[in-house]
């Protein structure tokens, strides 16, 4: 299918990459109600700060490419990025965690909360000052209480007087892949 660059285009494109993900995720078992679903797994691979792997517990499930939902981690190729993900890798590398999932994203990747022994590990890494409350129009986000306290703290990326966001970073950078 081929597509031109007008804005009309670019919708149709975006429709028809949405339908593709969608087909893509039923085929990986991630269907719309699997997605908004509670269930548990093995992290099997962590990527960075916010992305990680998780295979379900059932015999034959594939691993689920997993974004936590309410946090931006730093990128890994700027400041507290390698840490941000080796402190996720240390506490969720080959345990068994719940996963309860809100919806894909248009990369193709489950949006969800991952719990430890009942702790949320997105709470956790922004506790930890290895991630931001995830900020979205006048949202502070879910863990902004977290955040400030890191903050007082001057713990993890708040050492920094002024670290830049990972939506800031991009926009100038790129993605580090």
């Amino acid at each position: 299918m081929r597509f031109k660059n007008t804005f009309a285009d670019l919708r149709a494109r975006a429709r028809w990459f949405k339908g593709l993900l969608l087909l893509c995720c039923v085929g990986l078992g991630i269907s719309s109600e699997a997605a908004s679903a509670r269930w548990i797994g093995n992290v099997v691979y962590v990527t960075d700060g916010d992305t990680l792997w998780v295979k379900g517990s059932q015999q034959g499930s594939d691993a689920v490419k997993v974004r936590l939902i309410g946090i931006d981690a730093p990128e890994i190729c700027q400041p507290f990025g390698m840490q941000a993900r080796d402190g996720l890798l240390a506490q969720l590398l080959g345990q068994e965690v719940v996963v309860i999932g809100r919806r894909t994203d248009d990369y193709g990747r489950l949006l969800a909360r991952i719990q430890l022994r009942g702790q949320d590990m997105g709470q956790w890494l922004v506790s930890h000052g290895l991630a931001w409350s995830y900020r979205y129009r006048k949202s502070q986000g879910p863990y902004i209480n977290e955040e400030l306290q890191a903050r007082a703290a001057r713990v993890g990326l708040w050492q920094d007087d002024v670290p830049m966001p990972p939506m800031v970073f991009r926009h100038k950078h790129g993605s580090c892949y």
